[in-house]
């Protein structure tokens, strides 16, 4: 299985974020970007105090954040400052953020949307920080955390798959059968919908727009397979394409099933239509766990790989963001912020992480799997077994789809939500 990331966002045609608007009549003020600031200290910032960016503003995230600071600061003596920031408004205001005074430390995503911000200066390299950390992660996961200069950025914390996510008792009540190609799963549609369930759940509401996306990106895998898919968005091939062509004329044909008014909900509320079986499906990453409150739930709670369109590319690839942490380009504490980043590579820290939020998988080596509920060893199976595996970032960890627009940097609009991307869904 090889790892790759989500390619620089920069196409010449009408691009993704204009496709998007127009299939799903999406606004300027959806893509509206607001204003991320840092908590941080000026020049005479606490040397015991390390200030962390987050954008695990949702409940369970924001839970195992605080689990990880908290078990620094008890084995460090340092003190973490946590800046937490809704995921959608971390994303658009990334870059003015980092060319500001940011946090210390702070929350991102593997791979190329990382290596723009390295190569641009607006982050620290953490080649030392690998030097005490880099034994626990294996060649594929080292490669997405280094820039294009062969330097390490990036310490990553724990990926997931997007899938198609449903409730097994809905299924069994209906007589619903899990479909393997598109036409099954368009008839699938068709039928709960004439049973008077939403067949897909949408939330695209304010900040969402990229929780549309994941059925995208994994279109045009399905349709014209991997490679054509990264040139796309490396804008290696124009949007004006036929292939690309083919891929809207199969998303108008999934279009009528999305659950209705989705410019009006979030994805959190559209994944809650889906636990309440108000909806039968919903294309997403395993972040969707994080919505639950009910945990017997969670064994009801199943997925199947997003359906073949071509037998030529059948499901060989899964979108699988990796999430993790970077080091701002002029931290007030450098040292206790690697003291932080090389405490956030341990297997130990993984396994704090997911002892609150079940819903993503360990990447360190050494981190224990012995605890994962069912949805995390099927998750796991999915990844290892991928012929191709595409890391986005979540906007999540919304996943992670990105919003795409012709544009040579990604800013405010084009850095909207591993991939991967958490979602989360999956690109920018």
């Amino acid at each position: 299985m090889t790892q790759q990331s989500r390619t620089p966002l920069a196409a010449p045609g009408p691009g993704r974020r204009r496709v998007v608007g127009g299939l799903f009549g999406l606004g300027a003020a959806a893509l509206a970007a607001p204003v991320l600031t840092a908590c941080g200290g000026g020049a005479g910032a606490d040397p015991k105090t390390v200030t962390f960016g987050s954008n695990g503003a949702d409940a369970t995230p924001k839970s195992a954040y605080a689990a990880l600071t908290k078990s620094f600061t008890a084995g460090s003596g340092l003190k973490v400052k946590t800046n937490t920031v809704d995921h959608d408004t971390f994303q658009k205001s990334i870059t003015s953020y980092l060319q500001g005074t940011p946090d210390d430390v702070f929350t991102w995503f593997a791979g190329y949307r990382m290596q723009y911000f390295a190569k641009k200066g607006l982050c620290s390299p953490l080649d030392d920080v690998w030097e005490k950390v880099g034994g626990g992660f294996s060649e594929a996961t080292r490669q997405l955390a280094r820039g294009a200069d062969g330097k390490y950025y990036f310490v990553p914390l724990y990926n997931y798959p997007w899938a198609v996510f449903y409730r097994k008792s809905l299924f069994k009540e209906r007589g619903y059968q899990v479909p393997r190609k598109w036409d099954e799963f368009i008839a699938l549609a068709k039928r709960m919908k004439k049973d008077g369930l939403s067949p897909v759940a949408s939330g695209y509401g304010g900040g969402d727009s990229w929780s549309v996306l994941g059925a995208f990106d994994y279109l045009n895998l399905r349709a014209n397979g991997y490679d054509f898919h990264t040139s796309l968005l490396r804008g290696q091939v124009p949007w004006t394409d036929p292939r690309t062509a083919r891929v809207l004329d199969l998303w108008r044909e999934l279009t009528p099933y999305y659950q209705a008014s989705g410019g009006g909900r979030s994805w959190q509320d559209a994944a809650q239509s889906l636990l309440d079986k108000k909806s039968g499906m919903a294309v997403i990453g395993l972040f969707l766990g994080q919505q639950i409150t009910d945990e017997s739930l969670r064994s009801d709670l199943d997925f199947f790989p997003f359906p073949e369109v071509d037998p030529a590319h059948g499901q060989d690839t899964v979108e699988a963001p990796t999430d993790g942490f970077m080091l701002s380009r002029k931290p007030k504490n450098p040292e206790g912020a690697k003291k932080f980043l090389e405490f956030l590579g341990t297997a130990r820290a993984e396994h704090t992480y997911m002892g609150v939020d079940p819903s993503n998988l360990a990447v360190h080596e050494q981190a224990g799997t012995g605890s994962y509920n069912a949805l995390q060893k099927k998750s796991a199976e999915l990844i290892a077994s991928a012929k191709r595996h595409q890391s986005v970032r979540r906007p999540r960890q919304r996943p992670r789809l990105r919003l795409h627009r012709p544009a040579a940097r990604p800013d405010s609009e084009d850095m909207t939500g591993g991939s991967a991307d958490k979602p989360d869904s999956p690109t920018d």
